[in-house]
């Protein structure tokens, strides 16, 4: 049998928790009372407002080919697609199978997060691309954000280290590097970046530095 004293106080605590409870659903509930008309309009019409900013933007991304995973066939479209799009994964390939499986995922993800350019770029063709930006392994893709390589995944080490990994799986690698918008709980902590940050801002002399 509880001890009488120790049983009050274990009462006493629940109405305390539950007297907060109700205290905390009455404020709500008075501050939607208080909401006149005129709060009404105010807030929907920034909810329109906020809406019609959306749609600008889907607008603009769909024109500068966000939505599609797509090749890009020279290192000066390389170029011209990061300077116009703030985020960008590009897949440097090579014909193999590891690169095909890379493609799947990829082609997948583009269409569910079309705030991120999506494109790849065939390593074997684009020597000075693959020089300053180091690529050895294939895949690699060059996680870019504001016109510089913030980051990389090489190869499948960091999904697994096997070719079965999900595409989920590498949309939270992707989420960590803040390349795409990401509301998974991982993506609250950004991973630090393993490369150094390169400029891959076009430079007319291939031996320039590769940092700002």
């Amino acid at each position: 049998m509880a001890n009488p004293m120790v049983q009050e106080i274990l009462e006493k605590q629940v109405m305390t928790v539950a007297k907060a409870v109700e205290d905390k659903i009455d404020d709500e509930i008075a501050a939607l009372d208080r909401l006149d008309l005129d709060d009404i309009e105010v807030l929907r019409e920034r909810r329109l407002q906020q809406m019609k900013k959306m749609a600008e933007k889907r607008s603009r991304w769909t024109a500068l080919g966000h939505g599609d995973y797509s090749e890009i066939l020279s290192e000066k479209d390389f170029f011209s697609v990061v300077k116009a799009s703030d985020r960008v994964v590009c897949h440097f390939y090579r014909e193999n199978w590891p690169c095909k499986v890379m493609d799947k995922h990829l082609n997948i993800l583009a269409k569910q997060h079309i705030e991120t350019r999506f494109m790849k770029l065939n390593a074997e063709k684009s020597p000075f691309l693959a020089e300053k930006l180091k690529i050895v392994v294939l895949p690699t893709l060059a996680l870019i954000k504001k016109a510089k390589v913030d980051d990389y995944v090489v190869g499948f080490d960091e999904l697994g280290g096997t070719d079965e990994f999900s595409t989920e799986e590498l949309e939270e690698r992707l989420g960590k590097a803040q390349v795409i918008f990401f509301e998974g709980e991982s993506s609250l902590k950004p991973l630090k970046s393993v490369a150094q940050t390169r400029s891959v801002r076009q430079s007319t002399n291939p031996d320039s530095s590769d940092s700002d």
